[in-house]
């Protein structure tokens, strides 16, 4: 079974990605890693491309484990997708579909969510999409 690429690097500043962004682009990640952390509790680390707050370790039926952030982002070149992995159980589905409902202009993926920037969408709705996918991965996984 192969280790997963995407591991924490704490010797990489999160401001070294963001010195690749520019104007509203840069400050709504600047926006994004403040309502993390506050939501969190966590610092931002980088994983690759990812900023991401807090860690869990998870452990498939299938033998397969490793270590994820709790939840993260990345600053793509067109928008910024939000990497919120505890949305997707089936026990806390309605009450992200209706967390979603009032988040403003987004699309959703299995696990994440694509935003253009922070002024589409409904701030206060995103920390508590956050704590909701944060609280379903640690009932899932531990803390």
């Amino acid at each position: 079974m192969s280790a997963n690429k995407t591991k924490p690097q704490t010797e990489v500043a999160v401001d070294a990605l963001f010195s690749t962004l520019e104007g509203a682009r840069r400050a709504d990640a600047e926006g994004l890693v403040e309502l993390l952390l506050a939501t969190t509790g966590q610092p931002a680390v980088l994983w690759g491309s990812i900023v991401g707050f807090g860690t869990y370790h998870y452990r498939y039926a299938s033998g397969r484990e490793g270590d994820s952030a709790l939840v993260g982002f990345s600053p793509r070149a067109s928008e910024f997708v939000l990497y919120l992995s505890g949305v997707q159980f089936d026990d806390v589905a309605a009450d992200a579909d209706a967390l979603f409902s009032r988040l403003g202009k987004h699309r959703r993926g299995k696990g994440c969510v694509y935003v253009k920037r922070l002024s589409d969408i409904d701030l206060s709705t995103l920390r508590q999409i956050v704590a909701l996918s944060v609280t379903r991965l640690k009932q899932e996984y531990g803390d």
